[in-house]
Order: structure tokens, then C-alpha cells, then sequence
């Protein structure tokens, strides 16, 4: 799943080659794709792109046209990309068996970009709204880790009173935005945590030593896929992964296996040593630890 280093790479990529341009046509493949349909997302052929933006996961095509000033916001989900073309295929896209297209934007110069989705279970989701607070996935969202104003402070605020395991509070949207499933494994990873941590037992130093986690992944993850093109930033993900899908490999800090718990749509790894004192995970759903 695309997480925030991903989008943002994204975001940059676009800025480069899509900022300026005119689209001249939005061709859709799979309707399940668009959650919205007024305005029809035809109203920005004719407008040109003025900015593009992230709020989280989702990226926002910002244009001006005949129809005023509208966004393209796209969550690309669990198995969703977007594929730069130049110069795009000069046929109709063709919907229907395995073909993974699911929205195809055209430009008057003959570039353009696909929008993609691998799998049987569609999540790839399309908005084209006035004020991108339309959609209620935006509208939830907390705070950017990458942020100015996001210190350890604000962590330390937004964990007051919650009362879960950190893993799924660094997962929570709503909490903080962006972080995924292979981001929160990642930070913990590097914050020497234990996935199943209560956020409420966390100390005031264990708060700035996550907080330096946060920003440190994050942006080193970024600043890895700075520069790279849309068709790059997959494998450099993978690439720089250090305990994320990764079971049953060597930790790259101290040597030990990297262990796996699974869920019944997803799973985390994490590494004995590093994150809970030498000892086994339990299955998430006995909700202990195993000697």
C-alpha cells in the first residue's frame, strides 16, 4: 500500500511533469473507481493543472477551467498506482477482464497517467470536489508527521487519553496522518518498541524517542524517492525496508530473526531483540505476549 514517502514522491513527480498542463480528456474504466459524480469528473477536460498537493494518502490534482477551480483527490488504497504514460496508447482504454486500469487522464500534448488497481478487491477511490474537505476521508484527517509544527509536543497531545496499542494508534488516520502498515513497523522498529505497547504506559522520554522515530523514517524515506519516476518508487520501498516483510530474514541492527504476527486481512514484523526484549509475539488476537 502506497503510504505517505510514496505519495509524496508521487506529489513531486507530478508537480514536475503535470503542473501547467491541459487535460484534454478523463476517460474512466472501472466505474466503482469514481465516489463522486457531481460535478462529473469530465468538468476539468479543458482546465489546466495548477497544483498538486497530499493530505495524507491522498493526492489532490488541483485545476482551474470553464467549471472554476477543482480538485482530483485520489486515495490509491491497498493495491492502487499511478503509471505515467508518455505518450499515452493511442486507443480507447478497454474495460473488463484483468485489465487493471481503472481511470485514464489525458493531456493535450498526448502524455498523460493511468490509474491502476491490481487484485479482485476494488479500493482505489476518485473524488473530484470543490474544496477537498468534501471527502469525509480527508476531512478526518490528523496532523502531517512531516510538518513544521508537528514536535514532540504535539505527539505527546495527540496520545494523551488514548488507550490502545501503538501500533494501531500510528496506523489511525484520524490520529496522525499517512503512516501505514509497513511506515509503523518501520518507526517502531527503529524506536526499539514493541508493536503491542500501550500508549499509555509510554514515558515522557519513550514520546520523544517515537517522535524522533517518526520524523527520521519518514523523511528518510522520502528523501530516498526524491527524484525518482512514478514507475520507480515501488522497489525502493521494498529496498529500503528494514524489518517490513521481511519475516524470517536477519535483522539488519542486531543479527536476529525477524518474526511475523499475522491478522486475518494483514500482518507486522517487527524483531525480537530490538522491540520486546528477546521475546515471541503472541498471535495479535490472544492480545499477550508469549515467553
Amino acid at each position: 500500500m502506497p503510504e505517505l514517502p510514496e505519495v509524496e514522491a508521487l506529489r513531486e513527480f507530478l508537480v514536475a511533469h503535470l503542473v501547467g498542463k491541459e487535460i484534454a480528456r478523463v476517460l474512466p474504466v472501472a466505474i466503482s473507481v469514481l465516489k463522486t459524480y457531481e460535478p462529473p469528473v469530465t468538468a476539468i477536460e479543458g482546465a489546466e493543472v495548477t497544483a498538486v498537493g497530499r493530505h495524507g494518502k491522498f493526492l489532490d490534482v488541483t485545476t482551474s477551467g470553464p467549471a472554476g477551480e477543482l480538485h482530483l483527490l485520489v486515495h490509491l488504497a491497498r493495491a492502487g498506482w499511478l503509471r505515467w504514460q508518455d505518450p499515452l496508447p493511442s486507443g480507447p482504454p478497454k474495460p473488463g477482464g484483468r485489465n487493471p486500469l481503472a481511470l485514464r487522464v489525458a493531456l493535450t500534448g498526448g502524455d498523460g497517467f493511468d490509474l491502476t488497481e491490481a487484485g479482485t478487491t476494488k479500493r482505489l477511490a476518485v473524488h473530484l470536489v470543490h474544496d477537498p474537505t468534501e471527502v469525509p476521508g480527508v476531512a478526518r484527517l490528523g496532523p502531517d508527521p512531516l510538518a513544521e509544527d508537528f514536535d514532540r509536543d504535539a505527539l505527546a497531545a495527540l496520545l494523551a487519553g488514548e488507550r490502545r496499542q501503538i501500533k494501531g494508534a500510528l496506523r489511525d488516520q484520524s490520529l496522525v496522518a499517512g503512516i501505514g502498515n509497513a511506515y509503523s513497523d518501520e518507526i517502531l522498529h527503529v524506536a526499539r518498541m514493541s508493536p503491542f505497547k500501550p500508549t499509555q504506559n509510554l514515558t515522557p522520554d519513550e514520546v520523544t524517542t517515537l517522535h524522533t522515530a517518526i520524523r527520521t523514517t519518514l523523511g528518510e524515506a522520502v528523501e530516498r524517492s526524491h527524484g525518482l519516476a512514478a514507475g520507480s518508487l515501488k522497489a525502493e520501498k521494498k529496498s529500503g525496508l528494514r524489518v517490513h516483510g521481511r519475516a524470517g530474514q536477519p535483522c539488519p541492527v542486531c543479527g536476529d530473526t525477524v518474526r511475523e504476527v499475522s491478522f486475518s486481512d494483514s500482518s507486522l514484523q517487527y524483531c525480537p531483540t530490538c522491540q520486546t526484549g528477546g521475546r515471541i509475539l503472541a498471535d495479535r488476537r490472544l492480545s499477550r505476549l508469549l515467553k
